[in-house]
């Protein structure tokens, strides 16, 4: 029996060093990738904006950042990590300042009011639209909730969420998923580390044990008992 909780503790240990190679590998791979997104994010020198006091500002409001966050958080409910937005680093490049810059072009684009020409009278379902110039605002609508059939609607929508809307707010995700798997990984690095520590331990921990029971027990015998 001792032998066998020997060998159990050997293999224990063994596989608890797999378990922190796995770790380890998984930690310098996710290192690369925070490096690589870092480099990224600098070149695209992409920045939040900041006041004295460190609190986000938009077009030099603080009015204007609350309701972007207020877009983000309670619309799109996004747990905002507030640690990730650092006023002393404000290059966008953590899932939270992501999430916010990609609120911030949607926010825009939603209380964006676009200028639409007709050129000629149009009817659609029974009212007619003369020609000339209209501000058509789009009331907080997204892309699809706009008509594209109407006259007036359809124009804005091609105008307000252009290709250029669509790629950034796509780019911007793309940034949020990595940087969020970029913490994934590296969660479970630390996990399997923590993991492989603990066979480890265990198992050199069984052996330990193993080997103070085979050592002998010395016998204790009367003083007068012959030996």
């Amino acid at each position: 029996m001792i032998s066998r909780l020997r060998g159990l503790g050997i293999v224990l240990a063994l596989i608890g060093i797999a378990f922190v190679a796995a770790g380890a590998f998984a930690f310098i791979k996710t290192q690369e990738g925070y490096r690589s997104l870092n480099a990224f994010s600098a070149e695209q020198d992409v920045q939040l904006t900041y006041n004295e006091e460190g609190q986000l500002v938009d077009r030099g409001e603080t009015e204007g950042a609350q309701a972007i966050m207020a877009l983000l958080t309670d619309d799109w409910r996004y747990p905002v990590v507030d640690s990730e937005l650092d006023p002393n680093e404000p290059i966008v490049n953590t899932a939270s300042e992501y999430m916010y810059q990609m609120a911030t072009v949607s926010y825009h684009t939603l209380h964006g009011v676009q200028t639409v020409v007709l050129t000629e009278p149009v009817e659609y379902k029974g009212e007619t639209f003369a020609a000339g110039t209209y501000e058509v605002p789009l009331d907080g609508r997204y892309f699809s909730q706009l008509d594209r059939e109407h006259p007036l609607e359809g124009p804005a929508r091609n105008q307000a969420w252009s290709g250029t809307a669509h790629a950034l707010i796509a780019e911007l995700g793309v940034g949020t998923a990595t940087a969020s798997a970029l913490q994934l990984a590296l969660a479970l690095a630390g996990l399997l580390g923590g993991l492989g520590g603990t066979l480890i331990l265990t198992g050199a921990g069984l052996v330990w044990a193993t080997r103070a029971e085979t050592q002998p027990v010395p016998v204790l015998r009367p003083a007068n008992e012959p030996a």
